[in-house]
């Protein structure tokens, strides 16, 4: 599949709460206690307490915690694909292109930080929907296509397109972790050295 003519395909309009609003109020608090505590150890009510609204309110807006979390991958995973794929620069060679990813991916964790944790701990969950796994695999669609690209150009190790988003992603959440534990610190030049290292494991 060709990189131009996916990314250059419209995508979809992502559906996000007003400002100030109590469903807003619901998702931001529920993305910090499923980040914190995960599925299963999150309930309901938690969620209506740090929303500062009543549990009926919750289940207004959401029918059950699994309408919630799913509610919440959706816009998240949609969000991050957004911020990765936007106005893709489809014609700049491979090695750009890669650091525009790494760039983009930076960026996204330095603004979202807890957002990426959320989708980092609930993308394997037995509780996401058909809907949630759409979203999903559609994101990994224009990925992939940037990955075939580059193997047509002969940039990237001619090995399953899996495989090489698996090593690049898995190595940026590791420094993420890394950072969360106080192990290290994810300056510019941390993630510079950690871009070139990524690249060199990758590169044909």
């Amino acid at each position: 599949m060709n990189i131009h003519s996916v990314v250059s395909a419209k995508a979809p309009k992502i559906m996000t709460p007003e400002r100030g609003d109590k469903r807003e109020a619901i998702l931001d608090a529920a993305l910090g206690l499923f980040a914190d505590r995960g599925y299963h150890g999150t309930t309901m009510p938690e969620v209506a307490e740090r929303a500062e609204v009543g549990a009926g309110t919750v289940y207004r807006y959401f029918a059950s915690k699994e309408a919630l979390v799913n509610d919440l991958f959706r816009l998240w995973k949609a969000q991050l694909g957004a911020a990765l794929m936007s106005d893709f620069p489809v014609a700049a060679p491979p090695r750009q292109q890669f650091h525009e990813l790494w760039r983009r991916l930076c960026s996204f964790a330095k603004r979202h930080g807890r957002a990426l944790e959320f989708l980092e701990m609930h993308h394997h969950g037995d509780y996401l929907d058909d809907a949630s796994r759409a979203v999903e695999k559609d994101m990994m669609v224009p990925l992939k296509a940037f990955i075939e690209d580059a193997q047509r150009k002969e940039a990237l190790k001619a090995i399953q397109p899996e495989i090489l988003g698996a090593l690049v992603y898995g190595g940026f959440m590791a420094l993420v972790q890394a950072q969360k534990k106080h192990l290290l610190s994810l300056s510019t030049e941390v993630l510079d050295d950690a871009e070139q290292c990524l690249w060199e494991a990758v590169r044909r």
